[in-house]
């Protein structure tokens, strides 16, 4: 598994619903200023379904990204599947000055392990920048 993390300087209900709201995810699920995502659904509950489209800006490239919850622990703890069988599991600490959160996930085998710690920390940045602006 690769593990990204950061901590939030906001109370833990705002980050909790940044990271679980559609509305919120659609202004920080991206790596670069270049991509974009235009729309985010989901069902916050065990066997709930979520999708996120993620596009770069310029049109020339996206993907969906899409799977189902496993397992919901308000305000600590969310793991899902993704569409491919990987897992990933997101861990919401309070600790001193805010809230860690950790990203664990299965790498894939597409992509150098290197690149991929790269993206989603890149992403779990965004994250934190946009909750901190809030």
């Amino acid at each position: 598994m690769i593990t990204v993390e950061t901590t939030v300087h906001a109370p833990l209900d705002l980050v909790w619903r940044s990271w679980v709201t559609p509305a919120d995810v659609t202004q920080w699920n991206f790596a670069s200023d270049d991509w974009c995502c235009p729309q985010a659904s989901s069902q916050v509950q065990v066997g709930g379904r979520f999708h996120y489209r993620m596009e770069a800006k310029e049109g020339s490239m996206g993907f969906g990204f899409e799977g189902e919850f496993i397992l919901i622990e308000e305000g600590k703890r969310i793991d899902y599947k993704m569409d491919d069988g990987r897992q990933v599991s997101i861990l919401f600490e309070e600790v001193e000055g805010g809230i860690q959160v950790t990203e664990s996930f299965d790498e894939e085998n597409i992509n150098p392990v290197e690149l991929q710690q790269q993206g989603w920390q890149s992403i779990l940045n965004n994250f934190k920048r946009y909750v901190e602006s809030k």
